[in-house]
């Protein structure tokens, strides 16, 4: 498939309430433009982020992941967002990309924030996941997984990288231009997916998500209102930027441990 059609769904996030979200979030995307293949929400899209103290521990099994499975099957797309899930004793902020058939993909966020001590609350994750879904190689990213080029650098194994956040309005230059910074030097289309409002510990979100294509250029990039919006993009822009610019080529090899 040439053409992805994307939903992008810029929403307003309830601190630490995961059945109001899912609920606001499933009226976004029965109001949407019909007719997309994949469906994007924010970072920890049911609780904010670290909003889930005192919230009950969901795993795998629990109702958000079955509430995604069915938001798949319901819109005949896949749906794409993180949360907070639990295993062994440990909590992740696991970005989950799911279909109509289960969870095709799932990566644990590799770069805490410690400053905002998401560091004392999760446990990071150390596999960077590139996956396949209708002819498109994926890689999943999470907010501040963005300063870090090395860990977000294409090794000419993915097209597409989708990077959910909760990314506030102080820092929102940084996040402009680091999305566009990845999709140049990895010559592949970056969507970046924020949320807005404002979280309970007062920080506001100013949405401003994105799309940038493989040469940089700015498909989409909406403002601080709560929206949805269908984005088609086109693997053929990757594939022929590669070829005119093979830049890849000339990369310096390293190992990231």
């Amino acid at each position: 498939m040439s053409i992805l059609r994307t939903l992008l769904v810029q929403a307003r996030i309830d601190w630490n309430d995961p059945s109001s979200n899912r609920q606001r979030i499933a009226g976004m995307l029965d109001l949407a433009e019909s007719g997309f293949d994949l469906a994007v929400l924010p970072e920890t899209f049911t609780t904010g982020f670290l909003g889930d103290g005192g919230s009950s521990d969901e795993d795998m099994d629990g109702p958000t992941v079955e509430w995604m499975q069915a938001t798949a099957e319901k819109h005949r797309c896949a749906v794409a967002g993180s949360l907070v899930i639990c295993e062994s004793g440990e909590r992740f902020n696991r970005f989950l990309f799911v279909t109509a058939d289960g969870v095709k993909a799932r990566y644990d966020k590799r770069h805490l924030f410690s400053y905002g001590g998401e560091d004392s609350h999760y446990t990071a994750g150390n596999q960077r996941v590139v996956f396949e879904h209708l002819g498109w190689r994926i890689n999943l990213q999470v907010c501040y997984d963005l300063r870090f080029p090395a860990w977000c650098r294409n090794r000419d194994d993915y097209d597409l990288m989708l990077l959910v956040a909760n990314w506030p309005i102080r820092r929102i230059h940084h996040w402009s231009v680091l999305l566009e910074a990845r999709a140049i030097e990895n010559q592949a289309w970056v969507l970046g997916l924020n949320r807005v409002g404002k979280d309970g510990n007062g920080l506001v979100y100013p949405g401003c998500s994105a799309v940038h294509g493989p040469m940089g250029e700015t498909l989409l990039k909406l403002g601080d209102e709560e929206t949805t919006r269908v984005v088609e993009m086109d693997l053929e822009a990757v594939i022929q930027s590669r070829k005119r610019f093979p830049f890849q080529n000339d990369a310096d090899a390293f190992t990231i441990v």
